[in-house]
């Protein structure tokens, strides 16, 4: 295809479109006519992800953007991911009057998400960190009280820094190896400095881990969980996530033989952040802090795939964990918004007398993040931690499953405060259930059990090498 197609980017394009369209609409329409740009950012978000099944292979632009496995894995999981997001927080954007900026801020933010994980251009891949930064700033501090203003605020200034980080990564690496595109660099950089190179290959990480949610980029992450709204901690906890994961996937598979153990830091980065949120989880007493930890703590695990790069399956194993992941994530937080009075674990008291449908969806949530059969996250964890075996980490493996069942002491404490009788003398106010957010756990709990015992399709349509 020519270096100036635009096909190949209908789906980002629909993305960005849709975000344009919402402001608009937003403002012209009068308030009570507002969730009109809900409905319509759904409807971009649909378009995106169908105009993305259909999508062709190779790369756009002379080579700056990849249509590959990894961008068909972004294209797909992220506005589904958002779409899920926007459901869930229906009932909560009913009463508010940013509605429109929220639904844009979200729409930008996945556009920013995807661009991210497609960039095979080192000046694309900074563009599409800022596309995918700005928005997530804004959008936890609309919540317009002190713990989101404090939230956005670690959020921008940790951003800023990590942001600087990438980009002065990106100058080194494009310095000494004479291109900014992924092609160029991967037969260049083998005869660069190795000293040169790791450092741009560390600074360019460095700024990664911002987006993925991985130390030492992690601290604004359970902040914006608990402080932001719930549509801005749904997202900001699950789409992110998916573009910086696949582009530190594909940045590692750039640096494939180059004297720079870059598979080896991942698998470091990957034994630190799953073990630093995992031990901080356990004290928590806020549900939604408690899955900002959550969330933390999950980067850590799927670090693990692109520190198996090596092996053919740790893509589509990556991809797999990716969307079971969002999927999961997605449906714990549809049940704290669909009770959002509840905010501590003993507020959770009396949920299965009172709403056992919630109760339900909360644990299979809960189990699904712990990887327990049948569901999606299990069958993904067993493939990422099979690709990591099979490419030397064994260490890394063990760790993985020691945390995995100290992971169960916090998961199951709000399981057991779900299923706990209610204190006679509790008199709790329960505020009016916010029924399409617990649809949303609901229906997403069927695709997370379903997932589970498709997950050899699955993993097989994912399959496809990374552009180089």
């Amino acid at each position: 295809m020519s270096a100036h197609d635009y096909a190949p980017l209908v789906p980002e394009g629909i993305l960005v479109a849709g975000a344009v369209a919402v402001l608009l609409l937003g403002s012209f329409l009068p308030r009570r006519r507002l969730p009109v740009t809900r409905w319509v950012a759904g409807a971009a978000l649909v378009a995106s992800a169908a105009t993305a099944l259909g999508a062709g292979t190779g790369t756009a632009f002379a080579q700056t953007y990849a249509l590959d496995a990894a961008t068909a894995i972004a294209r797909v999981v992220a506005p589904l991911a958002a779409l899920g997001v926007l459901a869930l927080g229906a009932d909560e954007l009913r009463r508010t009057t940013r509605e429109a900026e929220t639904c844009a801020l979200v729409l930008l933010g996945t556009a920013g998400t995807v661009v991210l994980a497609g960039a095979d251009d080192l000046a694309v891949l900074a563009a599409g960190y800022l596309l995918a930064s700005v928005p997530v700033y804004a959008l936890v501090g609309l919540a317009q009280s002190g713990r989101a203003a404090e939230a956005a605020l670690k959020a921008y200034l940790l951003g800023a820094l990590l942001g600087a980080m990438l980009l002065l990564g990106t100058a080194v690496l494009a310095g000494v190896g004479g291109s900014t595109g992924y092609p160029d660099l991967h037969r260049t950089l083998p005869a660069a400095p190795a000293a040169a190179t790791a450092v741009g290959f560390v600074l360019v990480l460095a700024g990664l881990t911002f987006k993925a949610g991985a130390v030492p980029g992690h601290f604004w992450v359970p902040d914006a969980a608990q402080g932001g709204s719930a549509t801005a901690a749904a997202f900001v906890t699950t789409v992110p996530k998916v573009g910086g994961l696949l582009a530190i996937a594909r940045l590692v598979g750039v640096l494939a033989g180059v004297p720079v153990a870059a598979a080896a830091a991942v698998a470091v980065l990957a034994a630190a952040t799953m073990t630093l949120a995992n031990l901080a989880a356990l004290g928590q007493d806020d549900v939604r802090r408690l899955l900002g930890w959550s969330a933390v703590a999950q980067v850590g695990f799927l670090l693990m795939a692109p520190a198996a790069l090596a092996r053919p399956g740790a893509v589509p194993a990556l991809g797999l964990y990716l969307a079971a992941y969002t999927a999961t994530n997605v449906v714990a937080f549809a049940v704290a918004a669909a009770h959002p009075r509840r905010r501590r674990l003993a507020d959770w008291a009396g949920l299965a007398h009172r709403h056992p449908v919630s109760a339900a969806a909360l644990g299979v949530a809960m189990l699904g993040l712990v990887g327990t059969p049948p569901t999606a996250v299990f069958a993904a964890k067993v493939s990422v931690f099979t690709a990591a075996w099979d490419a030397g980490w064994r260490w890394l493996v063990l760790l993985a499953a020691a945390l995995t069942v100290v992971s169960l002491a916090y998961y199951l404490r709000w399981i057991r405060a779900a299923f706990a009788t209610e204190p006679t003398d509790a008199g709790h106010d329960e505020s009016p259930v916010h029924r399409t957010a617990q649809a949303v756990a609901v229906g997403g709990s069927v695709v997370v059990l379903a997932l589970g015992p498709v997950a050899g399709p699955v993993l097989h349509a994912l399959s496809g090498p990374l552009l180089p």
